[in-house]
């Protein structure tokens, strides 16, 4: 089994990591990954960091690979089966600042995002972080509570 939560997706080289995921799985074999859906929340974050930041060209949005689609398109033939189930992981932290004070400190993509801009491009990124987080905030208090959804996939190695 070779595995990878939403941690492969953030790499510049997607196709080389995705051919390194067939390379290091023997036949008949399993690759199992967690993958951030595009239209989810963390989805919509990175879209939010990528209006600040953008990726370098010719990029791919990591949550592509929370598609079935893409994934068929990176591991092709080397699979004999992909199987995939949305599924949802929610966010709970004491509030909105947390929530961002968190991934700006551990969240590569949101914590080069930050480190990248000057104080005037942190402050808007955080405005525009905060508003995100309050369209997708399901508490009824100053807690923050955001469901994400990931894909899950389980593909055969070929």
């Amino acid at each position: 089994m070779v595995l990878s939560t939403v941690g492969v997706n953030i790499t510049p080289t997607v196709e080389r990591a995705a051919r390194e995921l067939l390379r290091v799985c023997k036949p008949g074999g399993k690759i199992g990954l967690a993958d951030w859906v595009p239209d989810g929340y963390v989805g919509n974050m990175l879209r939010t960091v990528g209006k600040h930041v953008p990726p370098p060209a010719g990029v791919k949005p990591p949550p592509l690979w929370g598609t079935e689609d893409r994934l068929r398109e990176l591991l092709g033939e080397g699979v004999s089966s992909l199987d995939s189930t949305r599924r949802t992981y929610v966010f709970r932290y004491l509030s909105a600042d947390h929530f961002i004070e968190q991934f700006r400190s551990y969240y590569g993509p949101v914590h080069k995002a930050f480190e990248s801009l000057d104080e005037d491009g942190r402050e808007a990124l955080e405005n525009d972080l905060k508003e995100l987080i309050g369209e997708w905030n399901i508490s009824d208090d100053e807690t923050a509570i955001l469901p994400s959804d990931y894909l899950e996939v389980v593909a055969v190695r070929r």
